[in-house]
């Protein structure tokens, strides 16, 4: 019996002894895991900042490899051995076989990629730094002039483009929208040039331009917001609308700056077919056929001395032949003089002019005089300014017959609302031979985007 019941009691007490054993290493291995963790993560850190430190050092030694090929390439380009040398005997032709089986060698490898990254960048327009400016301007007009009415109108929406076709090579295009006064849009192309420009002394220039007669066609183009005034001055009024000179031309401009010290002086020679004259109802730009096989000539000289800031004087004579229907051919001469001083707050603008039509087989010759002065004073974002202007025509000028007499001052004031927005607010008063004189009021809103 005794030994029935201490046997089962050994049983079990080993049995305990040998779950508290097994709890007791239970809780030394977690113990030790707990210890052990922070010495695995340093030991993990040290290994991530060894595995970053060799991934540095082989970056550095790959910049350093690339920066001695580059050198290398500069090298072997800039030096002039390195260009077949003329003393260098010439290669054997290699077979047409071979040609096409052996791989191309480094630097015809270099060859291609140049060949392939211009042709890339030629029609990547990107990199040819195409830029569009926007003007427009809209005004309110009214005037007691007999068949006019006070009207709002949409002025002309300047599209200004450019873009550096290459170093040299740069191309300048305006297109303009406008409504004409059967209020019908049309576009033009009032400009489009491809100009060529290796030097301060030359530039040369193809395709429709300004005529550089004076100083006011060239200075501001297409866009009221540039201009002091809400409009150009009568003389320098466009073709279509009711200009007397050829504002516009079509053919090869060459400008550049003439070897003259501090006098800075520019020269500029143009060609081109000159304005059509068969009939009033033609274009006035010849842009595809000349009517006939004589070309309008236009040479200009100006100086802006250093020594006076902002003025700038010249001369420019224009000559062209004209053909109307059945009326005999016409000599034309344009001789214009300008004197300007302009500076960020003062303006004074001078231009005067001589347009001669000498009709071949007539002893007569009709002389059109003109000229203009505008001043203006900027304060501020305010800008008054004053002009007169005056044109003295013959009654019976053989091209623009219905000029006549035009004279009379301008007073304005521009307010510029901001950077890219003005207000402009103008009087004028028109005297003509043989109708009444009259009084005009506008108002124009000019912007650029």
């Amino acid at each position: 019996m005794r030994s029935s019941i201490l046997v089962p009691f050994t049983f079990r007490t080993r049995s305990a002894r040998a779950r508290r054993t097994s709890t007791w290493w239970a809780l030394a291995l977690m113990l030790a895991a707990l210890l052990g963790a922070p010495v695995l993560r340093a030991q993990q850190a040290a290994d991530g900042a060894d595995s970053d430190k060799q991934t540095i050092q082989m970056l550095v030694r790959r910049v350093e490899q690339l920066e001695a090929r580059v050198a290398q390439l500069e090298s072997a380009k800039s030096s002039p051995a390195a260009a077949a040398p003329a003393q260098a005997p010439a290669p054997s032709p290699a077979p047409a076989s071979a040609s096409a089986e052996t791989p191309a060698g480094p630097a015809e490898a270099e060859s291609e990629t140049k060949s392939a990254h211009s042709m890339a960048e030629r029609m990547d327009t990107s990199t040819t730094l195409l830029r569009i400016r926007g003007f427009g301007d809209v005004n309110l007009r009214g005037g007691d002039q007999k068949g006019t009415t006070t009207s709002f109108a949409l002025g002309q929406l300047d599209l200004f483009v450019t873009s550096d076709v290459s170093e040299r090579f740069k191309l300048l295009s305006e297109i303009v929208f406008e409504a004409d006064p059967k209020n019908n849009f049309g576009v033009d192309v009032e400009r489009l040039l491809l100009q060529y420009s290796p030097n301060d002394m030359f530039n040369v220039s193809v395709g429709r331009f300004h005529t550089a007669i004076g100083y006011y066609n060239t200075a501001y183009h297409h866009s009221t917001w540039l201009q002091t005034a809400t409009g150009r001055p009568y003389l320098f009024q466009f073709e279509d609308n009711g200009g007397i000179l050829p504002i516009h031309n079509v053919g090869i401009s060459a400008s550049g700056l003439i070897p003259s010290g501090r006098l800075q002086l520019h020269y500029v020679a143009e060609v081109g077919n000159g304005r059509a004259s068969s009939s009033p109802q033609a274009e006035a730009v010849q842009n595809v056929v000349d009517e006939n096989n004589g070309k309008a000539v236009n040479f200009a000289l100006f100086a802006t001395p250093e020594a006076v800031r902002g003025l700038q004087f010249g001369v420019s004579v224009y000559h062209d032949h004209l053909t109307p229907i059945g009326a005999p051919t016409i000599g034309e001469m344009i001789l214009a003089t300008h004197a300007i001083l302009v500076r960020p707050n003062f303006e004074w603008l001078n231009e005067a002019l001589l347009i001669r039509h000498a009709p071949t087989g007539l002893s007569h010759v009709y002389d059109t005089p003109g000229f203009y002065t505008q001043i203006s004073r900027r304060w501020g974002s305010y800008r008054p300014y004053f002009r007169y202007q005056y044109v003295n025509g013959s009654d019976s000028e053989p091209v623009f017959p219905t000029v006549g007499l035009r004279a009379g001052p301008s007073v304005g004031l521009r307010f510029d609302a901001s950077e890219s927005v003005a207000l402009k607010l103008q009087y004028d008063r028109t005297e003509l031979r043989h109708q009444p004189s009259f009084n005009a009021l506008a108002l124009q809103l000019g912007f650029t985007f």
